[in-house]
This record gives C-alpha cells, sequence and structure tokens, in this order.
C-alpha cells in the first residue's frame, strides 16, 4: 500500500514537473536549453509509473511492454536534454519513436523464448548501463564542458549512481527471487520508490536552477560585453581586471588602440562598413595579444588591451604586433573599397598594479595615444613621463636594444 501511494506520489511530481519544463521551454525563444526534452523526458517517465499502477500481477501485458518501453524512453529523452543545454544539437523525436518501437519488439521476443523474469531484468540490466553512461558522462563533463556547473554536476552524478545501484540491486533479486522480487508489498520496492520519490524532488528545480544560472549568467556576460565585437566593455574589463589582481604581485600595461581616421571610412563608406572595420579590428586583436591579456572597446573606435605581467619589452612587442596585424589584416574586398586600408595607434601606459589605478593609466596611454595621432599615426608611442626619465622618443629604441639577445 505504501508502495503504490508513493507510485502515485512519483506520478504526481513528473506530470507537474512536465507542465513547469513546458512552461519554461516556451518562453526560452531559441535556444530552449533542453527544457522541451526535459519535460519530455517527465512525461513518458510519469505515463510509465501511471501504467504500473494499473497494472496487473507482473507478467507479459500490452501495459507491461509499453511501460518499459517509455521507461527507456525517458532515459533517452533525459541524455537529450542534458545535451542539447551544454549546447549540443541532438535530435529527440525518431531516437525516441525507434527506442519505443525496438525496444518493444525485443521485449515480446524475450519474453516468448526466456519469460517475463528476463524481461524485467533486462530493463533493469538496461538502465543500470545507461545510468553507468550518464554517471561516466556527468564526470568526465566536469573536467571539461560543464566546468562551470561543476558542483551541481557532481551532485547529479552522486544521485543517479544511487538509483544505478538500486537497479543493479533489482537485477540481483529478480535472478534469485523471480517476479516476487517486485512485489509492491515487499521492503525493497519500498525503498526503491522512496529514492525515486527523492530524486523526483530534488532533480527537476535543480535543473530549473540550472537553467536559471545559464540565464543569469548570460545576462551578465551581455552586460560585460559590447555586441557589435562581443569584446569586453569598460564595465566587463573592470570586472576581469579585479580577478585578474587578485593574484599576488600582479602587474600590467595598458594599450590604448584607436583606429585611424575611422570617421573618415565612416562617411565615405557609411556606417555598415565602418561597423565590419571595428569587427575586423576586435579579431585581429584577438589574434594579437598573448592568452592571459584582456581585450576591451571603450567605445566608438577606440580599444583597449591590458598585457598582465608584461615588463617594458613584452609590452612594445604586443603593441607592434598589434598594429602591424591590423594594418596587414584588416580589409575589405571588392572594387568599391580599393584603397580602403586601415591603421592604428597604440598608446602604451606605464606599469600599474591594481583597478584603481586603471584610470590614471588610462590618462596616460590617451595622452600618448595623441602624441601618436600628432605625429603621423599607424605608429606606438610610450606614456609620459616615464620612470627611468627617457623621452618617448628614445624609450621604444632602448626597449627594443634590451630585448635584443
Amino acid at each position: 500500500m505504501i508502495a503504490t501511494l508513493l507510485v502515485g506520489m512519483l506520478c504526481v511530481y513528473l506530470l507537474s514537473f512536465t507542465v513547469m519544463f513546458l512552461l519554461i521551454s516556451r518562453r526560452l525563444h531559441g535556444e530552449k536549453m533542453g527544457m522541451d526534452a526535459f519535460a519530455v523526458g517527465n512525461l513518458t517517465l510519469g505515463m510509465a509509473y501511471v501504467l504500473q499502477l494499473l497494472e496487473e500481477p507482473a507478467g507479459l501485458s500490452w501495459m507491461s511492454v509499453i511501460n518499459h518501453s517509455l521507461t527507456l524512453c525517458s532515459l533517452l529523452a533525459y541524455c537529450v536534454g542534458g545535451a542539447r543545454f551544454f549546447g549540443r544539437s541532438t535530435p529527440l523525436l525518431w531516437p525516441l519513436i525507434g527506442v519505443a518501437v525496438g525496444y518493444g519488439v525485443v521485449q515480446v521476443v524475450v519474453d516468448a523464448a526466456w519469460g517475463s523474469v528476463a524481461r524485467y531484468s533486462m530493463l533493469a540490466a538496461t538502465c543500470a548501463l545507461c545510468f553507468v553512461g550518464m554517471v561516466g558522462m556527468l564526470l568526465y563533463g566536469a573536467r571539461t564542458f560543464a566546468r562551470d556547473l561543476r558542483g551541481e554536476v557532481l551532485l547529479f552524478a552522486l544521485l543517479i549512481s544511487g538509483i544505478c545501484v538500486l537497479n543493479i540491486i533489482k537485477l540481483s533479486k529478480l535472478l534469485s527471487g523471480g517476479l516476487a522480487a517486485l512485489s509492491m508489498d515487499g521492503q525493497f520496492q519500498m525503498v526503491f520508490y522512496v529514492y525515486m520519490c527523492s530524486l523526483a524532488t530534488i532533480l527537476p528545480p535543480s535543473i530549473v536552477w540550472l537553467v536559471l544560472r545559464r540565464l543569469t549568467d548570460a545576462l551578465r556576460n551581455m552586460a560585460a560585453r559590447d555586441p557589435l565585437t562581443q569584446l569586453l566593455n569598460r564595465r566587463g574589463l573592470t570586472e576581469a581586471l579585479d580577478v585578474s589582481f587578485q593574484r599576488p604581485n600582479s602587474r600590467a600595461r595598458l594599450l590604448l588602440i584607436d583606429v585611424d581616421h575611422f570617421k573618415r571610412i565612416n562617411d565615405d563608406y557609411g556606417h555598415h562598413v565602418g561597423d565590419a572595420v571595428l569587427c575586423g579590428v576586435a579579431e585581429a586583436l584577438r589574434g594579437a595579444v598573448r592568452k592571459d591579456d584582456l581585450v576591451c572597446r571603450l567605445g566608438g573606435e577606440e580599444f583597449a588591451a591590458i598585457c598582465m605581467g608584461a615588463d617594458d619589452a613584452a609590452a612594445l612587442r604586443v603593441a607592434e604586433r598589434v598594429r602591424s596585424t591590423i594594418e596587414q589584416k584588416v580589409m575589405l574586398q571588392g572594387p568599391r573599397y580599393e584603397g580602403l586600408r586601415c591603421t592604428v595607434t597604440v598608446g602604451i601606459s606605464d606599469c600599474f598594479g591594481d583597478e584603481k589605478s586603471l584610470d590614471r593609466a588610462m590618462q596616460a596611454a590617451d595622452a600618448a595615444l595623441y602624441r601618436g595621432k600628432e605625429a603621423g599615426r599607424n605608429r606606438v608611442e610610450w606614456a609620459l613621463p616615464v620612470a627611468d626619465g627617457l623621452l618617448s622618443s628614445d624609450r621604444p629604441r632602448k626597449v627594443a636594444e634590451a630585448a635584443l639577445p
């Protein structure tokens, strides 16, 4: 009686969260993050348990065959939902139909050849193998594609491990005691459905939490990035610097980068060409800086790169690489754009060691940038004054000489 009540509660949980998942998926325009597949998983598993409540004593019947097929379909739907949540485009409908029909045929053949115990044992063994695969994929994901959700993924792996163990125990009980092991009055069935109710209480809200976290992360990312170039904006740069400067003895240099004659490009060719140039400059910047450097679009045609841990020679190398890469690679194809040449002027600040010093470094690099503009553009200019007293025109030569072997 208690086990039957638990199965009834389980049906209510699953079908209620089916509705919730469907409502959430309807609100997620475009990228549904697997919520539609999770809804299908809950629906098929809920229907399987409804059939179990209506089923006659364990044995071969059409309800039992459909019940087992729906159970496997639910596992497939959950796997597809997980893949879609992590951005893998995975089909659902035809695989579900294939599993439902194929496993139904296999059940009839197995029951006819070896009896109902073999058929029920096959379901327990298949479920256990599926759960082992899920746990393995979750553990792999915690180290690779799901590192940002490591705690949640490990919790899921632990909970799924529990149901895997219960299915292995069910398999052993079926092989040793036959269908009597599935009696709803038995202690094992009670433990099994208590655990399943616990999963139904924990996992669906956890999935909703993961979706909400992804949405808030996406909003935070949108707030921290320039929509045109997808580089950090000023706010994103400040937040990233705050994290970087938490490491001991962190020092950095700021490169301020301004596209030369950008207003002329907009006026002569149109704003859509100007946007294409800005995107080309952003792509060139990503390829020219070092792995741990930060790249930002401050606004308009002005960009910034933070060279973490760079000395004078390293900052000069990065700045020159940025200048030459943009000069060589940022161009538009077609006769209309013949002669369109994009160059930048770069101003380099002195070393600074905390996020509060960014404004000072920005002012120094900005002054150097405008000196570079006045000196003819398409050049790299150092900030003044400098610690060693060198003039701006002397410093690049001295640094370059110091960088030579």
